[in-house]
């Protein structure tokens, strides 16, 4: 299974990703500003489809927050409807306003 990786610049952007033969493969773009935690896309290539790493994606950002003490705001569709699946399992990191 793919290593996800993390890059955040000093602007408080950044992305969750995995590559494969140096070629992003799959990415969750996010921002993080004043202990929030920005979801706005995630995105994995066709060729990869269907092996579970969006999940994984989201794991990944999950357990980021949890360890730096930060709230999610799930803009994109896809972590929103993960949380919306299983509120129990976010309900600590989840931000609602």
């Amino acid at each position: 299974m793919q290593e996800i990786k993390f890059e955040i610049n000093k602007t408080g952007r950044g992305a969750f990703f995995f590559e494969e033969g140096g070629k992003r493969m799959g990415e969750m773009i996010i921002s993080i500003s004043d202990k929030i935690l920005t979801v706005y896309h995630t995105e994995v290539l066709p060729e990869m489809e269907g092996k579970g790493l969006a999940p994984k994606l989201v794991e990944a950002m999950v357990d980021h927050a949890r360890t730096h003490q930060l709230k999610i705001i799930p803009l994109c569709p896809y972590v929103s409807s993960a949380f919306k699946k299983n509120p129990e399992k976010y309900r600590d990191v989840w931000y609602k306003k």
